[in-house]
């Protein structure tokens, strides 16, 4: 049942095994439990062996993805002590009743759709094995997602990639692909600096060229989607240099006048944005070696990780337990379910 837990909600695995089971625990308990077990996993991490068999190109991709956490006021609701319940003529005029006893949320601005989200860290990684002139994989993929810091997460991913072979001074190739982010640009610098390529996802460079056309052409237009395309045929003829000089001299057509100054400043940032990741744009010399240019995969996995189960509506999460379950979620992912399992009741035994 907990293992049910990791892809449907408490009360859903609960209700899911009750079809099957002829007794099933309450959801406090498949909660509890759940929790318990993820009290391991942390452990499980650091102890699970390297996979055999394993490529000889390491790829790692990282991102980012929010989790909607309960607010103060309402962890003081959840935790006040539960009163007896009214008296009422019906279910509907007791919910009536309760609903006149809380405080009015208060309303929200307009455009705010804030979900005081806390933002969880994921990792995958996976070899790739020279065959020629190709590269084939992925091979051994491996997914992990925590809520620490960023750090934490590219301190994990170095753990594994030593477990597997690519330690610092092993001569083996590594490929570390992020989105842009700052933070992740400068901890992959620290924790791996032998890393032999770090590239930014071309998914977020081809986004930035279409929102700088957009301030130079109207939106819709042939003469936008054109000018694009010999953006883009720069960017994967490595001419970034050329890209660059290009999105200048549209920044000088716009001249100096008040009615264009927003639309400036919006080409002088996406600009700026690029000319900061220069070094991380070689995609002319990566699609030469095979190597990756994008982050489909991490892209897919925050989804698939903590999107499909802890970004649902009406979900508001305490951290520690949104980090017990998306962990207790990686480990079912890679295919380490039993072992981890027989892992924790070895432990407990001990204990």
């Amino acid at each position: 049942v907990v293992r049910l837990a990791t892809k449907l909600s408490f009360a859903e695995a609960k209700s899911t095994a009750e079809q099957f089971l002829p007794v099933v625990p309450s959801t406090e308990v498949v909660e509890q439990a759940t929790l318990g077990f993820g009290r391991f996993t942390a452990e499980w991490f650091e102890v699970a062996p390297a996979p055999e068999d394993d490529g000889d190109v390491l790829v790692i991709l990282v991102d980012s993805k929010g989790a909607p956490t309960a607010t103060d006021r309402e962890l003081r609701r959840r935790r006040r002590p539960h009163k007896a319940r009214d008296k009422a003529a019906s279910p509907r005029h007791r919910g009536r009743k309760r609903r006149g006893r809380y405080d009015p949320l208060p309303r929200r601005k307009k455009g705010d759709k804030s979900k005081n989200a806390k933002m969880a860290t994921v990792v995958v990684m996976y070899t790739l094995r020279t065959d020629g002139t190709l590269l084939l994989g992925p091979i051994n993929k491996w997914l992990y997602a925590s809520f620490a810091p960023k750090r934490h997460a590219f301190e994990v991913a170095r753990r594994e990639a030593d477990k597997r072979g690519f330690a610092a001074g092993s001569g083996k190739v590594i490929q570390i692909v992020t989105d842009g982010d700052i933070d992740l640009e400068r901890y992959a610098g620290q924790l791996f600096p032998e890393a032999d390529y770090h590239t930014l996802d071309v998914a977020h460079v081809v986004e930035r060229l279409w929102e700088a056309g957009g301030c130079v052409e109207r939106e819709g237009t042939k003469h936008l989607t054109l000018w694009v395309e010999e953006l883009k045929t720069l960017l994967f003829s490595g001419d970034i240099k050329g890209l660059l000089a290009e999105l200048r001299r549209a920044q000088k057509t716009l001249g100096r006048g008040k009615k264009k100054k927003r639309r400036r400043e919006r080409l002088t940032e996406n600009i700026k944005y690029l000319s900061k990741r220069r070094a991380m744009m070689g995609y002319a010399e990566l699609m030469d070696e095979d190597l990756e240019v994008g982050s489909g995969a991490v892209e897919g996995a925050v989804k698939h990780i903590v999107g499909k189960r802890c970004d649902q509506g009406g979900m508001r999460w305490i951290r520690e337990r949104a980090e017990a379950v998306v962990q207790l979620r990686c480990i079912e992912l890679n295919g380490d379910w039993d072992r981890f399992v027989e892992h924790v009741h070895d432990r407990v035994r001990q204990q």
